[in-house]
């Protein structure tokens, strides 16, 4: 893609302890919405996209379980690009309560408990510094952290990334003086939504976020969970569907790249990226979807034809897989209200059936039993 001059978003300037910092100008600066018609372009396509991933969504049955596991698949990604090494598979496993190793998967839990919240909470609260400062307080209360986090506050002294100080690090966001002036324009711009296309908007106020780097841990977290929560605000998703933590993973030095360029004004690649990445991922989403329609569908009339009884037992089983495919016999007595034969009886027919597969032995009385083709759907 051809690219447009620079357009400087703002300078590192010395401070008074010899480091440098980076002062953001005043946002967003003149000529920031000069695109090239090509991004244009790739911006109308990524639309589209979108909205046949929104369509596809309102035609799936039991929707909001599926949007449990493409939660956890965003929250696993974006843990491990903060450098948490617990998968989906730990992460299911520990929400469900049946892991027994100590793993950094409550990183990815938390994720999920801060989405939740911030979601909800758009229902009758604008995204704002408010909620943001909020959100991070639901990440980061308890969740490991480079250093004291200071969960729902802004931080209070200067950070820096990548280095062991601010004299040999990557990037040095702004001071806290000059931070605070920076997220006052941050704020306007977020809530402005008539001034740019929707997802260049979103595109530039994850940038921006992340170059104010507000918090003292937590900010990569934080600015991805408002990538989804502002398409929700902006109404390109009903329902969060979509989410670029897998893609930004997949393209991780890429990703810090384009987010190293933005700081030095390079918009346009950013903006390139990112709209790549909104393509990429929905184009993924929907074939997902369309995977587990098809497996769901497929095994709906296998548990069907069941006797009455069982087949009743084994929809509300089948349904709760989707949210969570890793079970014990235990944890299908909690949805069922069965007794542990009871639900071990659900557990052999769902073997028989060709849904669920002997993952592991956990103890004694119990085994992990995980619905793979599901599973394997959301990890490719």
């Amino acid at each position: 893609m051809q690219t447009i001059m620079k357009i400087e978003i703002g300078k590192n300037i010395k401070q008074k302890d010899g480091s440098s910092a980076f002062i953001p100008n005043p946002f967003p600066p003149k000529g920031i919405f000069s695109f090239p018609p090509t991004l244009l372009a790739k911006a109308d396509e990524a639309r589209g996209l979108i909205g046949k991933l929104d369509g596809i969504t309102h035609i799936l049955p039991d929707v909001e379980f599926f949007l449990h596991m493409f939660v956890k698949k965003d929250a696993t990604s974006s843990a491990q690009i903060e450098g948490t090494k617990a998968t989906i598979v730990d992460a299911i496993e520990k929400d469900v309560g049946i892991s027994v190793n100590e793993t950094d998967a409550d990183d990815i839990l938390y994720y999920i408990k801060a989405l939740n919240y911030g979601t909800k909470r758009l229902n009758d609260f604008p995204l704002s510094l408010r909620l943001i400062k909020e959100i991070h307080e639901q990440l980061m209360t308890g969740a490991r952290a480079t250093q004291p986090a200071n969960p729902g506050e802004f931080r209070e002294r200067q950070n820096w990334i990548n280095g062991t100080s601010p004299f040999n690090a990557l990037f040095v966001p702004p001071p806290v003086d000059e931070m605070h002036r920076a997220l006052g324009d941050f704020e306007n711009f977020l809530r402005d939504e008539k001034i740019t296309l929707p997802l260049i908007h979103v595109g530039l106020v994850h940038a921006q976020f992340e170059t104010i780097h507000p918090f003292l841990d937590g900010n990569g977290r934080t600015g991805r969970l408002i990538v989804t929560m502002l398409m929700c605000r902006r109404k390109l998703l009903e329902r969060p569907v979509l989410f670029l933590s897998s893609y930004f993973k997949k393209n991780q030095k890429v990703y810090y790249s384009r987010l190293n360029g933005y700081h030095e004004g390079e918009i346009i690649a950013w903006l390139d990226f990112f709209l790549d990445g909104i393509i990429d991922t929905a184009n993924e989403s929907i074939k997902i979807s369309k995977e587990i329609r098809e497996l769901r569908d497929n095994d709906m009339l296998k548990i069907q034809a069941l006797a009455k009884r069982e087949s009743e037992s084994g929809v509300l089983v089948l349904s709760h897989l989707f949210a969570d495919p890793i079970v014990s016999t235990s944890v299908i007595m909690k949805w069922t209200g069965f007794t542990r034969a009871g639900a071990q009886g659900v557990v052999d027919r769902f073997i028989k059936l060709g849904i669920l597969d002997t993952k592991e032995e956990k103890g004694t009385y119990d085994r992990t039993y995980v619905y793979s083709r599901y599973l394997n759907a959301f990890m490719k």
